[in-house]
């Protein structure tokens, strides 16, 4: 039986890729931060499973992650822990450096020192891209990364390139594009529209407030995005992959989209931060405009071309963008009407 490493495993990608391994087999290894609350939610329906086990450890600890490699001598890593939020990277640039750039360097040392060789996923970010120097966006597009969390994914990208050809390590870098799910944290913009206008249509909330309307992202289905990251590991040379759907919608199109399928009129008035959505029938705001949601340098356009991973890895992305929508919006109004509140 395989054993698998994953860091991150109580987020929406590790409790996705977590389930994935589980039914393929694997004896799934994850790592979790102690904590005076709990925050596995994601993965509370897997704890009975008597091929998953979970270790306290932390990106930020070299000594224990080298006490964990050498007990658990995973055949396959999957690096998925960091501190993930762009916005928050700029009120905390110093913690999200550590935890993604120095937390991929203290896990690669700890698999050199120990001698193990393992097969090595790391989670690397289209932020990378950044202010987008060719689009659509593919492997051999430079970085301009425009946050600190962006600058953090490109420095973990590299180290992680460089230990792969100075250490021959069988190391895979997933270069995903945004991937949402009824797992997506709530502060993320996706998840943030899809809650907020469903606490609006059942009288919850009087209105949701956003940021930037006309930021364009590559939005796709996250356990569809998990599923490429394992089928790198199966390859018998390691490579950098774009994980995309190659197609581009707008922050404002979620929203419009969101608001059609729960059945809420909504038309535009205003420009700029005015601009306000409004429900034409009952002539309210449901939709604002607040600056404090803009990031102190934007990304405008994000467009990946998943060419080589279709080719190599014969992934594909099958849940289009108005599914993904419409999956959400199911599970939180179903949320909010039960009084699931997390």
């Amino acid at each position: 039986m395989k054993r698998a490493l994953i860091t991150g495993i109580t987020g929406q990608d590790g409790s996705y890729l977590a389930e994935q391994l589980l039914e393929h087999g694997y004896h799934v290894h994850g790592i979790i931060r102690r904590s005076s609350s709990f925050n596995t939610a994601r993965i509370d329906h897997l704890y009975h499973n008597p091929n998953l086990k979970l270790h306290y450890g932390d990106l930020c600890d070299a000594s224990g992650l080298a006490r964990l490699l050498r007990t658990i001598e995973p055949d396959e890593i999957y690096n998925l822990g960091a501190q993930s939020h762009v916005r928050v990277s700029f009120d905390g640039p110093e913690y999200t450096m550590d935890s993604i750039a120095m937390g991929t360097l203290r896990l690669l040392e700890a698999i050199r020192e120990t001698g193990i060789t393992p097969r090595f996923y790391q989670a690397s970010s289209s932020e990378m891209f950044g202010k987008v120097l060719e689009t659509p966006q593919t492997e051999t597009t430079p970085f301009n990364p425009q946050s600190p969390y962006a600058v953090a994914k490109a420095a973990a990208h590299h180290l992680v390139r460089n230990y792969r050809d100075a250490y021959q390590l069988h190391a895979s870098c997933g270069i995903l594009f945004n991937h949402e799910s009824e797992r997506r944290g709530e502060t993320f913009v996706t998840r943030k529209i899809t809650r907020g206008l469903s606490r609006v249509h059942l009288g919850k909330e009087q209105k949701l407030s956003l940021g930037n309307l006309d930021a364009k992202r590559d939005w796709g289905y996250a356990p569809e995005y998990t599923r490429a990251m394992h089928l790198m590991l199966q390859q018998e040379t390691p490579d950098d992959y774009v994980i995309a759907t190659g197609e581009t919608h707008t922050v404002r199109e979620f929203a419009e989209k969101t608001c059609a399928a729960l059945g809420i009129p909504l038309t535009w008035e205003g420009e700029g931060t005015n601009e306000r959505g409004i429900n034409p029938a009952t002539g309210k705001t449901i939709i604002d405009i607040n600056p404090r949601y803009f990031r102190p340098t934007e990304v405008d356009l994000l467009l990946g071309n998943p060419a080589k991973a279709r080719e190599k890895l014969s992934w594909q992305p099958r849940i289009t963008f108005e599914q993904l929508v419409e999956k959400m919006v199911r599970a939180d109004l179903e949320a909010e009407r039960n009084g699931n509140t997390h």
